[in-house]
């Protein structure tokens, strides 16, 4: 009853806009930009990457989540939670808190399928299609602006946008001089440090920006550390018709690994802090199970990445018709895993020369991987009174070797444990060309076209870190594959009576697959098939309504997919998802988003989204399920929650901000078998933001905040994964889960000179 009434408040405030404006909250918007080509004095405000960007005019739906709002929320999580300010997004952790392990869905598509750039440099993981946000500590400070774009939204670079894109773009410098410091401190010793300086601009033309900051935290599950050293630098030139920026940012990032999950049996036992990472037995360990064995824990349990991201940019004005833009970037990573391992079987381990499957031992293990990404991207656009047009492509290559080293093995001197028990290696060159226009057929009347060629060329090769126990040997890598994909849309809006818009459109987007898709298919697969790539045919239509102080809107899509890859439930040793091909399946819902300024100081809002997620007639072809080669007909996809939904409340007088949120997720299936016991319950979770900003004659001014996350302290689980199979002629179903935090604070100061 709880839920039902939760979800017809949620409507009844939420009848509203896809688009709707934050003029006066903050609160993300769906408000175009108002240009669509680079201007050299609004530059010193804002970059824009017009070729990733959807406008008023484009038809589709998309946010906008402006500087204010960012700054709001930029106490020291990471950007996911940012993004699940917006309509059908929703973030996950493995920490608990919102810092470390964190990671997105969008209208139930999972993180290596929602494109991710910036400035339009691709940021998602060439290799394996996911965004590691804490590999780019802090980005959140650096961003001036994002736009989420839901469905397959308009050409962008990079990895193909199945659940959606996020395009962010970093802040200008400033053309003052002026500066920033800000300091966080809350629950389970999370903190921020930050700094910032803008020399404003200069004279000649130039400005120069720089930013330090650390985050660090505990975490809410035991051990969940984290620890993230990030900058950011910036010069840039204007001119009268041309600007140069040279951009910088990264950082250093250490983790506890906190992927394995915990079971309600465990969580009952342990308590929902409990996790196994890094534990092993012992004789003597000062941790004691419930069936009596000794443990202990390997303290240097982490993942530590250090990446550094790399950007030219130059625009440049022709004319008052005609502007350019071009990047060159490129992005260096090196990090690695150190891993505790109990009692392992030394047979997979080849540089040991172990041939008896008998011998096991403890060991310290490390496996590594180095990447050079490199590209450009040129963007050609012209304005006129009734035609706008963009014009570019893209291009990039990456590389990156992956191996493993043993630091330690029981029983062994260093001598006999050097080499590597597996190594192989990755070439990926990604290409597109795009022509995109939006031409004003009539007073109120845009039609839209946008097509994109993508190349991508894969190869992968060598030893896998797989031990392949039908074979007695380590898992070989032999990929090389090419994809031509062409994906074109085409759309119509019509605005009318000053406050109505009407929008359709229509696309095709294909993507090609992961790296896990590749290498750990035989883990579950009982053939072997090569993944195929994936088709999605995506159907969008929307209504807004548009007035200065109720904004109110309607999304409908309808997601049709061949050869979807879905998630089976199944992960590989580093915790990433094993995926599956299936012929037919489809995303259809509604979403509704809404905003009303009830007075000067109070504005309220919400979005809906009400959906069906299915696959039809579903073959189940995972090896050792124990409903395998049945055809169990249409069936609910993975991780496809029916409802999402979210409120809030922002009250604002001289100075004082009060913002209430509520998001509302329902149930989740872990696996595509709809078993109820392999579910992720639904769940409900509130936060009250306070904070209070005041000029002094010293500073600009000086804000001080609170945030109480998780304010009614509800029990639940924001992610998790989980399998069935059959052993012995019985069923077993597994089920692992991410517990968030009960009620926990985080307070900010931040000093704006």
């Amino acid at each position: 009853m709880k839920r039902i009434f939760f979800i017809l408040a949620t409507m009844a405030w939420s009848l509203g806009s896809a688009q709707a404006q934050d003029a006066i909250s903050g609160q993300p918007s769906l408000q175009p930009y108002e240009q669509d080509t680079i201007s050299m004095e609004d530059d010193l405000q804002q970059i824009h990457v017009v070729a990733t960007r959807a406008t008023k005019s484009t038809p589709v739906a998309y946010s906008n989540i402006g500087k204010e709002q960012i700054a709001r929320n930029n106490y020291g999580l990471d950007i996911p939670s940012l993004l699940a300010l917006t309509p059908s997004m929703i973030a996950t952790n493995e920490t608990g808190i919102g810092i470390g392990g964190t990671s997105i869905r969008l209208r139930g598509t999972d993180a290596t399928r929602i494109n991710v750039t910036v400035n339009g440099m691709p940021l998602n993981n060439p290799d394996s299609h996911a965004t590691y946000w804490y590999d780019t500590p802090d980005l959140i400070s650096a961003v001036g602006d994002v736009q989420v774009q839901r469905g397959a939204g308009t050409s962008t670079n990079g990895t193909g946008a199945f659940g959606g894109s996020v395009s962010m773009t970093t802040a200008a410098p400033s053309a003052d001089f002026c500066g920033e410091a800000a300091l966080s401190y809350g629950s389970y010793n999370t903190n921020k440090q930050a700094v910032a300086l803008s020399s404003g601009l200069m004279k000649g033309g130039w400005a120069v920006d720089a930013r330090l900051t650390h985050i660090g935290s505990d975490g809410y599950v035991e051990r969940g550390m984290t620890d993230l050293k990030s900058y950011m630098l910036q010069a840039a030139h204007y001119g009268p018709s041309t600007s140069v920026k040279f951009l910088s940012f990264g950082g250093k990032a250490k983790t506890y690994l906190t992927y394995t999950g915990v079971t309600k049996e465990e969580m009952a036992l342990y308590g929902r802090r409990y996790h196994t990472e890094g534990q092993y037995e012992t004789s003597h360990g000062s941790y004691i199970l419930a069936d009596g064995t000794h443990v202990d824990y390997y303290d240097d349990q982490t993942d530590n990445y250090l990446q550094l991201n790399n950007q030219v940019i130059l625009n440049h004005r022709f004319s008052e018709a005609w502007s350019m833009s071009m990047m060159g970037f490129y992005s260096y990573g090196y990090g690695y895993y150190k891993q505790y391992k109990d009692a392992r079987t030394l047979l997979e381990y080849g540089n040991l020369g172990i041939t008896d499957s008998s011998i096991e031992a403890d060991m310290i293990r490390r496996k590594v991987m180095r990447t050079h990404t490199t590209g450009m991207n040129l963007t050609a656009a012209y304005a006129s009174e009734r035609l706008q047009l963009l014009m570019g492509g893209a291009w990039s290559y990456y590389t990156s070797p992956h191996w493993g080293e043993l630091d330690w093995v029981d029983g062994f001197e260093q001598t006999a444990i050097s080499g590597r028990w597996y190594d192989n290696d990755v070439n990926k060159q990604d290409a597109n060309i795009f022509v995109k226009s939006t031409w004003r057929a009539a007073e109120g009347l845009n039609l839209y076209a946008d097509v994109q060629y993508r190349f991508v060329d894969y190869a992968a090769w060598g030893v896998n870190d797989n031990f392949d126990w039908n074979t007695m040997q380590m898992q070989p890598i032999n990929v090389d594959e090419a994809y031509h994909f062409l994906n074109p849309r085409v759309g119509v809006s019509y605005s009318f009576a000053e406050s109505h818009n009407l929008y359709a459109s229509a696309a095709i987007a294909q993507k090609e697959p992961t790296r896990s898709d590749f290498t750990d298919r035989y883990m579950f697969a009982a053939d072997q098939t090569k993944p195929k790539s994936e088709i999605l045919f995506d159907y969008e239509f929307g209504y807004n309504y548009t007035a200065p102080r109720l904004q109110l809107g309607l999304n409908m899509y309808y997601m049709r997919y061949k050869n979807q890859l879905i998630p089976t439930g199944v992960v590989n040793d580093s915790s990433d998802a094993l995926n599956v091909n299936v012929p037919k399946s489809y995303r259809c819902g509604v979403e509704f988003t809404a905003a009303w300024d009830v007075t000067r100081w109070l504005r309220l809002g919400g979005s809906a989204t009400l959906s069906q997620n299915k696959i039809l007639d579903y073959v189940d072809m995972l090896a050792d399920s124990p409903t395998y080669g049945e055809n169990l007909g249409k069936m609910t996809i993975a991780y496809s929650p029916d409802v999402i939904a979210s409120a809030y409340a922002d009250f604002h007088i001289k100075g004082f901000e009060a913002v209430w949120r509520t998001q509302y997720v329902g149930k989740q299936y872990f696996t595509n078998n709809e078993v109820e016991a392999l579910t992720l319950d639904s769940y409900s979770v509130t936060n009250l933001d306070l904070a209070y900003t005041l000029r002094t004659p010293s500073a600009k001014n000086v804000r001080f905040g609170v945030t109480i996350y998780n304010l009614l302290n509800a029990r639940y689980c924001s992610n998790g994964y989980g399998y069935s199979y059959m052993w012995g002629g019985e069923r077993y179903d597994e089920a692992y889960y991410f517990p968030q935090a009960p009620l926990h604070v985080l307070a900010n100061v931040t000093i704006k000179f």
